[in-house]
């Protein structure tokens, strides 16, 4: 999947993109690839395979979403940017945090920013736990892309939303037995599970996308530290 291919799948799906965001989008896979080669940011780098896998892979989850009432997304350990910068790509007019704990993703996403006019989008280098005491919830729309086990993701991430907002996260074929593991985890944090969506798409894989809903005020004493998180989850 590449070029035009990529853009009309998108416009398939009321997506249409100006020319400038396709220009974006080319140039950002020619940065990802010219900083691989210096530091490990992903191990796919063929054209038609980052515009399927991250860049159609990132959007996929977002293209039946209801934007009009999306003002602020957090996309945690976003990495190289996944789904954050194909998201900012696509919508220019909501504001958007890119967190991740390496310091050189971060370095890469701020070269990215500046490079393609992402005036809307900022990358900061801090941990999801310490972010959530800067911007509790704060963000209409949070995601997680390939991060961690969803029981141990939902703490990190049901922080930073505002109630009535929503968290999206993208995973593979384990999502299913990953939401079934969470038992009780997330309503514990405020969310309840809406939806969850199977995608077999073609260059990509077999995708699950989970969506949950935040209903009331994530308790205070949430999230712990992140040894805490790791070693017991809440279930």
């Amino acid at each position: 999947m590449i070029g035009n291919e990529f853009y009309a799948l998108l416009a398939s799906r009321g997506l249409v993109l100006s020319d400038d965001q396709k220009d974006q989008f080319h140039r950002f896979y020619l940065l990802l690839v010219d900083w691989n080669e210096r530091m490990n940011l992903t191990g796919i780098t063929e054209e038609s395979e980052v515009y399927a896998k991250h860049f159609y892979d990132s959007l996929d989850p977002f293209l039946e979403m209801e934007w009009l009432g999306i003002k602020t997304v957090c996309d945690v350990g976003t990495g190289a940017g996944f789904p954050g910068i194909p998201l900012a790509i696509a919508y220019p007019e909501v504001q958007f945090d890119l967190i991740d704990s390496l310091g050189k993703r971060i370095e890469f996403l701020n070269v990215c920013i500046e490079e393609l006019g992402l005036a809307h989008v900022k990358a900061i280098h801090i941990r999801a736990e310490a972010f959530a005491e800067e911007k509790r919830e704060y963000f209409d729309l949070v995601t997680s892309r390939a991060v961690a086990k969803l029981s141990m993701l939902v703490e990190l991430c049901a922080p930073l939303v505002k109630v009535d907002g929503c968290f999206v996260t993208l995973k593979g074929p384990a999502g299913h037995v990953e939401l079934k593991a969470a038992k009780q985890g997330p309503s514990r944090l405020g969310l309840t599970h809406e939806k969850t969506t199977d995608s077999s798409i073609e260059g990509i894989g077999d995708r699950v996308n989970i969506y949950f809903k935040k209903m009331a005020l994530t308790p205070k004493k949430y999230p712990r530290q992140f040894g805490q998180i790791k070693n017991r989850p809440l279930i």
